[in-house]
């Protein structure tokens, strides 16, 4: 995880120098410093390597003695929660497709031991579904001369370890094998940024967390010299803070003045524009306002830590 500024300090110091630190990066235009560091994802080894990214995570085990059925019959639409739409075979099991495959034209490179670990699958009864569209089924002849089954030209293969209708253990093996979306792409998981925003039809543009609630500012609360809130107690029940979310985990929000405080429980509370920031309990689904104006003093960010509709003092 990345480190982020906030205004603990480490040790003892004058408070004359503190508040000089804090007008500083909040009540000038110099933004505070942070640092970031950038964590990726392994892939798993080998090309068609039975353990991977996609098996270690779904706790694949030892190679399944039994390949997949040989037809593919009529094809589906499933939905996973994390990757989304997935094509499955008529008994539900999921298609993937091979990066070092080619799809205009199409053309298999997985073959001998690949073929035992992602055995293609045959076109010759695949039909389309419900979902499916009829188009973009299409077929490759392979090196042994026979027909294989290509989605928007992708070469369609199954999983050996993938026994139960719904699995996805072959999701990422060897950073070059997806499951198959309904247009031949790869199903990959959606992003999902801590704070970003949206364009609200009454609000306009204002902040949203990681699950599409609609952030709010306190307008009893404090910016300058330093962040200071006003809701605690029975206060935040209902407005929960949001808590730190790194810079680079962000969309469309201004950095400038984007930081962390220690609120007076312990808790690290983010701000932006050193405006502490909250949710409230009464939305219940992404897209909700129901905080909007309450009490006069509460409204929905802006991205650059204004508030919506707020009177001006």
């Amino acid at each position: 995880m990345t480190m982020k500024t906030t205004w603990r300090t480490a040790s003892l110091v004058a408070s004359a120098a503190a508040v000089l630190a804090l007008t500083t990066a909040c009540g000038q235009d110099a933004p505070p410093q942070a640092s970031s560091q950038n964590v990726g994802a392994t892939a798993g080894a080998g090309d068609y390597a039975g353990i991977g990214a996609g098996a270690d995570k779904a706790g694949g085990g030892a190679q399944s003695s039994q390949s997949p059925s040989g037809t593919a019959g009529e094809l589906a639409v499933s939905t996973n929660a994390e990757l989304g739409e997935l094509v499955t075979d008529s008994l539900g099991l999921t298609l993937y497709r091979f990066d070092q495959d080619t799809a205009e034209p199409p053309k298999s490179n997985c073959d001998g031991d690949c073929a035992k670990t992602w055995p293609p699958v045959p076109a010759d009864d695949a039909t389309a579904g419900e979902g499916i569209d009829e188009s973009l089924l299409g077929e490759v002849v392979r090196a042994d001369g026979t027909k294989q089954l290509t989605i928007g030209g992708w070469p369609a293969y199954r999983y050996v370890k993938d026994v139960n209708a719904g699995d996805v253990k072959g999701q990422g093996v060897g950073g070059k094998w997806y499951a198959l979306n309904p247009e031949g792409k790869k199903a990959q998981a959606a992003e999902r940024l801590g704070l970003s925003t949206r364009e609200d039809p009454k609000l306009g543009e204002i902040v949203v967390d990681e699950n599409g609630m609609t952030v709010y500012r306190f307008m009893k609360d404090e910016a300058w010299p330093k962040p200071v809130s006003a809701c605690t107690g029975a206060c935040l029940e209902k407005w929960p803070v949001v808590s730190p979310v790194d810079f680079a985990d962000t969309k469309g929000i201004q950095e400038k003045g984007y930081m962390t405080f220690t609120r007076p429980d312990g808790a690290e509370q983010q701000t932006i524009n050193c405006w502490p920031i909250y949710t409230f309990a009464g939305d219940k689904a992404p897209g909700d306002t129901n905080g909007q104006g309450v009490g006069g003093t509460w409204y929905a960010v802006r991205p650059d830590g204004k508030p919506v509709g707020a009177p001006e003092k």
